[in-house]
């Protein structure tokens, strides 16, 4: 099962190595057409894939990281390394995101009197196309390989797609006597910029806090509770590894039942959660309930981890 989670991974590299080479491409090309057609819409649209460039390139590295093995002092593995990489890349998101908004302001209150050419708009509406089929592939991928940072690459894409599609309604409608709608749109741009960087610093100080979904927690919970044997689950806890699933569970069986078919118990809990939530490790606990007579064992206590 690990050698299948690495091969994904380094199958996920593909995705991001294709929207690398796509945001290069397609900042230059902003940028260029931005200065001259003096677009600022277009020209803050440029800049937005100058910072996803650097998410994208977040991403490779952490896929990267993330395959190396267990040692001596990361025991877990570097599963995590992708999900620090996504904070970084944050960070640096937020500031270029602020930047587009501060030089757009500036361009509002300066007065624009000046529409863009309308080369500009043919180049959102190419890079628009781009982005979109770059955001097919790398959704199929994610879907083929259950990776959770290609699929936020993926919405990522889409999101740049939608960008470019909104900045040529602002270099169109400049067009009609409104040139100020040019510089507003690049502030919107600013702002779906600040907006991704911050959903991209939460979602990741989630998963290194060790927060999970509740909704997960309680399908868990359903699921071991309808395993044969299983009388009570006591305690269940999960949190993430990259994009793997760690889960612990306390399960509570008949106190007059042999260590061997405590056993075969957990191992059924930990078949099930393998096959219906793919986790990546579960570690069952085994505490006993009441025997025949109705009394509880307090002396019996079996405790089991399995890798999927």
């Amino acid at each position: 099962m690990d050698q299948v989670k690495y091969d994904n991974l380094k199958l996920g590299e593909k995705g991001a190595i294709i929207s690398i080479i796509a945001y290069i491409c397609l900042t230059a090309i902003k940028m260029v057409i931005g200065y001259t057609s003096n677009s600022e819409a277009l020209k803050a649209d440029g800049l937005n894939n100058a910072t996803d460039i650097v998410a994208s390139i977040a991403v490779l590295v952490g896929l990267r990281l993330a395959q190396r093995p267990a040692d001596n002092d990361h025991t877990y593995g570097h599963w995590k390394a992708e999900t620090v990489a996504s904070l970084v890349a944050s960070f640096i998101m937020m500031v270029v995101g602020l930047q587009v908004l501060y030089e757009a302001a500036s361009s509002i209150f300066e007065g624009k009197s000046e529409s863009p050419d309308l080369i500009a708009a043919w180049t959102g509406i190419v890079c628009a196309a781009v982005m979109y089929f770059v955001y097919r592939y790398n959704k199929r991928l994610a879907l083929k390989i259950k990776s959770q940072a290609v699929m936020a690459a993926a919405k990522d894409n889409i999101s740049d797609a939608w960008v470019s599609v909104g900045t040529v309604i602002g270099i169109v409608g400049s067009q009609f006597g409104l040139p100020w709608l040019d510089p507003l749109t690049a502030v919107l741009v600013g702002l779906l910029i600040c907006k991704t960087a911050w959903g991209i610093f939460r979602e990741a100080t989630h998963h290194l806090t060790d927060g999970f979904d509740e909704a997960l927690i309680i399908a868990y919970r359903d699921t071991i509770s309808n395993v044969d044997g299983v009388d009570e689950v006591r305690d269940l806890r999960a949190r993430n590894y990259g994009n793997n699933a760690v889960v612990d569970v306390v399960i509570v069986v008949r106190a007059d039942m042999d260590i061997q078919t405590a056993h075969d118990i957990s191992t059924n809990v930990e078949d099930e959660m393998f096959r219906e939530y793919d986790v990546y490790t579960v570690h069952v606990h085994v505490e006993p309930g009441l025997d025949d007579s109705g009394k509880e064992n307090t002396e019996y206590h079996y405790s089991k981890e399995a890798n999927g």
